[in-house]
C-alpha cells in the first residue's frame, strides 16, 4: 500500500514539475538570445520614442493634440491590423516572421531622419507599428517552443524585467543624446537595434510547429472570427482577456492623468512626474522578482491575476484619497508591483492554454482589445477629469478593477 502511495506521489511530481525561476530560464540558450534581442530592440524603441516626442514638442512646436497623436498613430495598427496579422502568423514560420518584421522596422524607422512635420512622423510610426503587429503574436508562438511549460512564468517575468529596466534608463539617455547630438542619432540607434535583434533571432533554433498548425485554414475573415470566438467562449482565456483589458483601461486612465495630478494637485514640477514614472518601473521590477516565488505558493495563476487587479485598484484609490507626495510615491510603487501580478501571469496563461495552431490569432486579437482599452482611456479620461475631477476618475478606475477582481474571484471559487 505504501509503495503504491509513493508511486502515486512520484507520478504527480513528474506531471507537475516545479516552476522555473528567471535564473533557470536564462540558462536556456535560445531564450537568452531572444531576451537579449528584445532588450536591445526595446531599448532602441524607447530612445527613439522619447526623441520623437521631444522633436515634435520643441523643434516642430507641436500642439498638445499633435503630441497626443503620436501615441494614437502608433497604437492604431495594433488595434486594426493586429487580428489580421495573427491569422498570417498562424500560417507562417514564426521565427522568420519576427526576423522579417525586425528588418522592415529597421529600415522604416530611418524615415524619421527625414521627417520635418508631425504628419511625416505619424506616417512613419504607423508603418513601423504595422510590422510590430506581426512581431508580437509571432513571439508568443515562439516562446512556448523554446521554454518548457513550467518556465513560461519565469520567461515572461524576465521579458517584463527587461522592459522595465529600459523604461527607467532610456528617458535620461535619450534626453542626453538629443541634447548633445540631436534626435537623428536616436533613430539610427533604433534602426541598429532592430538589425541586431534580427541577427540574434537568426541564431535561434525553433522546434517545428505541429503538423496540424497550418491546416484547416479558411478565409482570413473566418480565421479572425475564430480567434475572437475562442476568446469569448473559453472560460479561462475570456476571464484573462477581460482582466487585462480592464486593467489596461484603468492603468491607462491613471497614467494619462498623472502629469496633471502632479501639476494641479501635488503642485510639483516635471521632476516629480519623472520620479513617479521611475517608481512605477521599480515596482514592476520588484514584482517580477517576486512572481516566481509567489507562483510556487499559488500555482493557480488566476488567483495572482485577481490579486493584481484588486491591489492595483486599491493603490490607485490610495493615491486619490491621500493627495500628497509620500502617498503618490508609495501608491505608484504599489501600482508597479500589482501590475506585474496582473500582466505576467495573464500572458503565461494565454501561452499555456491557447492551442498552438490558434496562438497567433488569439494573441493578436487580445492585443487589439487591450489597445482599444488603452485608446479609450486616452480619449475619454481627459474629458471626464475636466468634468468630475482627477480624483473621481481615479476612484472610478479603482472601482472598475475591484469589480473585475470580485467577478474573477467568484468564478475561481465556483470552479473550485
Amino acid at each position: 500500500m505504501a509503495s503504491q502511495e509513493a508511486a502515486g506521489i512520484a507520478a504527480q511530481t513528474q506531471q507537475a514539475p516545479a516552476p522555473m525561476g528567471m535564473r533557470d530560464v536564462m540558462s536556456i540558450i535560445p531564450f537568452r538570445r531572444l531576451w537579449l534581442a528584445q532588450l536591445v530592440s526595446i531599448f532602441g524603441d524607447f530612445i527613439a520614442l522619447y526623441a520623437v516626442i521631444a522633436m515634435v514638442s520643441f523643434r516642430m512646436h507641436g500642439t498638445p493634440r499633435q503630441v497626443t497623436l503620436i501615441s494614437v498613430f502608433f497604437l492604431l495598427p495594433l488595434a486594426l491590423v493586429g487580428p489580421i496579422a495573427g491569422v498570417f502568423v498562424d500560417r507562417w514560420d514564426p521565427r522568420r516572421t519576427m526576423i522579417a518584421s525586425d528588418l522592415s522596422r529597421g529600415l522604416l524607422i530611418l524615415g524619421l531622419v527625414f521627417a520635418h512635420v508631425p504628419e511625416h512622423v505619424y506616417a512613419v510610426l504607423f508603418a513601423v507599428s504595422v510590422f510590430s503587429s506581426f512581431f508580437v503574436p509571432a513571439q508568443s508562438v515562439v516562446l512556448p517552443l523554446i521554454v518548457p511549460p513550467q518556465g513560461l512564468l519565469g520567461a515572461n517575468a524576465a521579458m517584463q524585467q527587461a522592459m522595465q529596466v529600459v523604461r527607467i534608463v532610456s528617458p535620461v539617455l535619450s534626453g542626453a543624446l538629443v541634447g548633445w547630438l540631436g534626435g537623428n542619432i536616436c533613430y539610427y540607434a533604433d534602426s541598429a537595434s532592430f538589425f541586431f535583434s534580427a541577427a540574434m533571432l537568426a541564431t535561434i533554433a525553433v522546434a517545428p510547429r505541429p503538423a496540424h498548425a497550418n491546416k484547416q485554414m479558411k478565409s482570413v475573415i473566418s480565421d479572425v472570427l475564430s480567434g475572437m470566438k475562442f476568446i469569448v467562449t473559453h472560460e479561462v482565456i475570456g476571464f484573462v482577456i477581460l482582466s487585462i483589458a480592464a486593467g489596461m483601461f484603468a492603468i491607462g486612465a491613471f497614467a494619462s492623468l498623472i502629469a496633471v495630478y502632479v501639476r494641479d494637485i501635488l503642485h510639483m514640477n516635471a521632476q516629480m512626474y519623472g520620479a513617479l514614472g521611475s517608481v512605477i518601473g521599480f515596482g514592476m521590477l520588484a514584482g517580477g522578482f517576486a512572481l516566481t516565488k509567489l507562483a510556487a505558493r499559488f500555482p493557480d495563476k488566476a488567483k495572482l491575476i485577481v490579486a493584481g487587479l484588486f491591489f492595483c485598484g486599491l493603490s490607485i484609490a490610495f493615491i486619490a484619497v491621500l493627495p500628497n507626495v509620500a502617498a503618490a510615491l508609495i501608491g505608484c510603487l504599489a501600482v508597479g508591483l500589482s501590475s506585474s501580478l496582473l500582466i505576467v501571469p495573464a500572458m503565461t496563461m494565454m501561452q499555456g492554454q491557447v492551442p498552438h495552431e490558434m496562438r497567433g490569432r488569439v494573441t493578436s486579437s487580445s492585443m487589439s482589445l487591450m489597445t482599444l482599452a488603452q485608446g479609450a482611456a486616452l480619449l475619454f479620461t481627459g474629458d471626464l477629469a475636466s468634468r468630475f475631477g482627477i480624483a473621481a476618475v481615479y476612484y472610478g478606475s479603482a472601482v472598475l478593477m475591484a469589480l473585475i477582481a470580485a467577478f474573477g474571484y467568484t468564478r475561481i471559487r465556483k470552479k473550485a
